[in-house]
């Protein structure tokens, strides 16, 4: 077996067991930013797929056969999501938790599609990653069209800001979000002050706040991460510009904290209730934090995206990805998000979004 994770390496050992009537192994995959700049959601995604893992596993496995996980990196780049996807089938992956960015997320789909491989993405929110009519592709997560759309009523009802900046890092998850905001804010009858694309992985912002200062602008909203996030939080503190910073669930991690220290207080972003503070993620949280690992973020995401398949597959009876799309589609399972139920297009029913805001090093809901 290839690239097994540790916690793993004893499923081999069990097959062998049983004088030849050897159980099969069911290979799954989560693939993310393992490396680069948004590692640390690779990190989230991976601890949550381990463990997924290990609890199913150590429960008798998927019809009696034992999960073994491979780990893919994409570093958020879409040609290397392809690149990951092609040896997902290589490897006989039936079951995907990924990608993480939706910039990775669409393109490999299209990959897993032509396979026949399942993929439930915890984290792409692009509302194209669903909308290609794709009937093996799954998200647990929300989409950017009703997280851009509570932000901007957000903004508009709580009169957050009235010189509006719109920032996006040109990626499909940044600029999608973006574009949301934007038209349901323009919608709501507010104009932005300002549109203005940014690159990601760029580390001086000073033109761009100069310019946003000389236009009064008391609210950035960022369609992008918490590295450009919290640079332009902390640049324009620095340059004495005190404008609020928004920007969606991609701020969902302590790292943004680290970047902009006590200048990122205030610092406000939407995500859904958080999913540590559940009743049906009790168990798992404590199991997480007994192991030194706090699920935060994206964690319990990819813990349920293992966990739906997982069950869809008992109900199939078989872990035949399209047997197991159309288990998904008809059924609710619960997971530790709570009960998870899928519409026709593979989005979860009824996302939730609340605002949440950076104080003292740690977020909460507003």
């Amino acid at each position: 077996m290839r690239g097994l994770t540790n916690v793993l390496l004893g499923a081999s050992a069990l097959a062998l067991l049983g004088g030849g009537a050897a159980w099969a192994d069911v290979t799954i995959a989560t693939a993310g930013p393992m490396t680069g700049q948004y590692a640390v959601f690779g990190e989230q995604m991976k601890h949550g797929a381990e463990m997924a893992v290990k609890d199913i596993n150590a429960k008798g496995g998927v019809n009696g056969e034992q999960l073994v996980l491979e780990v893919g990196d994409d570093a958020c780049d879409p040609k290397q999501a392809v690149a990951v996807a092609n040896n997902f089938v290589n490897q006989g992956v039936k079951f995907v938790a990924g990608h993480f960015c939706s910039g990775s997320s669409i393109p490999a789909s299209a990959v897993y599609n032509e396979e026949g491989i399942l993929q439930i993405s915890p984290a792409s929110t692009n509302p194209k990653l669903t909308e290609q009519g794709f009937e093996n592709v799954f998200r647990t997560c929300g989409r950017d069209d009703v997280q851009g759309i509570y932000a901007a009523n957000f903004v508009v009802d709580n009169k957050t800001g009235s010189k509006v900046a719109i920032l996006h890092d040109k990626t499909a998850y940044g600029k999608g979000l973006a574009d949301e905001f934007k038209k349901q804010l323009n919608a709501r009858g507010v104009e932005e002050v300002m549109y203005e694309a940014i690159t990601a992985g760029d580390k001086d912002f000073t033109a761009l706040i100069t310019k946003m200062k000389e236009a009064g602008v008391d609210l950035i909203y960022l369609g992008g991460y918490h590295t450009e996030a919290g640079l332009i939080t902390r640049q324009s503190r620095e340059q004495g510009f005190e404008a609020k910073m928004m920007s969606g669930d991609a701020l969902v991690d302590k790292q943004y904290w680290e970047i902009t220290g006590p200048t990122g207080e205030g610092t406000m972003m939407t995500f859904a209730p958080d999913p540590r503070k559940l009743p049906a993620a009790a168990d798992v949280v404590a199991e997480f934090k007994a192991s030194g690992y706090d699920p935060e973020g994206y964690t319990l995401y990819t813990y349920a995206a293992v966990q739906a398949f997982a069950d869809a597959a008992a109900k199939a009876g078989s872990t035949d990805p399209e047997a197991v799309a159309k288990a998904l589609k008809e059924g609710s399972y619960e997971t530790v998000l709570g009960t998870l139920g899928f519409n026709e297009k593979g989005d979860v029913k009824n996302p939730e979004y609340v605002m949440y805001v950076w104080k003292d090093g740690q977020y909460g809901e507003l």
